[in-house]
């Protein structure tokens, strides 16, 4: 396929730049420990220091793959079905959850909201970054608010970002990883001053699964 259709099947999200894709247990917030079928989307410019997943940054990197395929894949495993990213809203996902949808699926999708929405989503998790912030549209739409806390200056922003959600997004605050040690007994005192907000851990990482 010369590289001009390519672009065509992607921008009608037909095909999409699919870094990998696994079913395992979802690891954070809301649906910790349930069985998930991920589809990880190759692209992202937020450009977080401390992602975990830099080599989904660059879309060209991973191949295309034809919607249809890695619907049926993915409703096969499981009826939960996670988009994330690099940022998946970079891409026209109408096509690829209709199908979904089709299926008897329930979409989740993890995402920093800096795009435009766009398909059928049931559950969004919403992690917003000062790099790349948010569209105005997500706040409302947001099933869960889940900030990254790197230092002390997120507890600050992670305020700003609960105001403007709606009061039926759940709050979550989850350490960067490395940071852990240093950011678990701050978040637990914040919490206990805030219990607006919940811990969410990296559980997937303790149980070494993907």
């Amino acid at each position: 396929m010369i590289k001009e259709e390519e672009n065509i099947l992607l921008n009608e999200g037909k095909m999409l730049p699919v870094m990998e894709h696994f079913y395992t247990l979802q690891g954070e917030g809301s649906h910790t420990g349930k069985a998930a079928y991920f589809i990880r989307l190759g692209g992202c410019d937020v450009g977080c220091h401390w992602c975990d997943v830099k080599e989904s940054w660059d879309p060209n990197l991973h191949p295309l793959m034809n919607t249809e395929e890695i619907a049926q894949t993915a409703a096969k495993y499981c009826k939960t079905i996670v988009l994330t990213g690099g940022e998946p809203l970079m891409w026209n996902l109408v096509p690829l959850t209709t199908r979904l949808k089709e299926l008897g699926c329930t979409i989740h999708i993890e995402t920093s909201g800096a795009y435009d929405m766009s398909g059928i989503l049931d559950w969004i998790t919403f992690s917003p970054k000062k790099t790349g912030l948010p569209k105005e549209e997500i706040y409302a739409k947001a099933s869960e608010l889940k900030v990254i806390v790197f230092n002390n200056n997120d507890f600050k922003f992670a305020e700003e970002q609960a105001a403007k959600v709606s009061e039926n997004c759940k709050l979550y605050l989850q350490s960067e990883w490395s940071k852990r040690n240093e950011m678990y007994p701050k978040i637990t005192d914040f919490i206990l001053a805030n219990p607006k907000w919940q811990a969410s851990v990296q559980t997937h990482k303790y149980l070494n699964i993907p």
